[in-house]
């Protein structure tokens, strides 16, 4: 496994860390970057609005990698990109204090509700991946 998946996984929630504070202090003053580090959670929810795959994250030893992509239709994304995608709308679920849905995950990608066989199974390989987890695990799945 990648020696920095932790830090891809937590991009959402992680402060900010900035290598050169001076540039970075000057860059929030011009309005170029924000304080807060909600750079993330905007990323993704424009994504997720547009029905984009959700962002490639690739962290190197001295800097990081983003790739954003065009439409791809959820039939042509593999595996881990679905799970990816799903992992991060929980994660904005969470932020914005709801929860991840077989309804909202479908709007994510745009699918009809004859798709949510499809998506109730990525849920549940995503819960068994243990990247998300239930909102109530006693709860018959649904």
């Amino acid at each position: 496994m990648h020696q920095y998946f932790f830090y891809i996984n937590r991009i959402i929630d992680n402060p900010p860390k900035s290598r050169n504070e001076k540039l970075a202090s000057l860059m929030r003053t011009l309005r170029i970057c924000e304080e807060l580090w909600t750079g993330w959670d905007k990323i993704v929810i424009v994504c997720e609005l547009i029905q984009l795959p959700a962002p490639k994250i690739e962290i190197y030893e001295d800097s990081t990698k983003v790739t954003l992509y065009s439409h791809i239709p959820f039939t042509n994304l593999s595996t881990e990109e679905k799970l990816w995608s799903c992992y991060l709308h929980a994660c904005i679920k969470y932020v914005q204090n709801e929860n991840l849905t077989n309804s909202s995950l479908r709007k994510r990608f745009a699918l009809p509700e004859s798709s949510s066989g499809s998506v109730s199974r990525l849920i549940k390989e995503a819960v068994n991946k243990q990247m998300i987890k239930p909102f109530d695990p006693d709860t018959a799945p649904r």
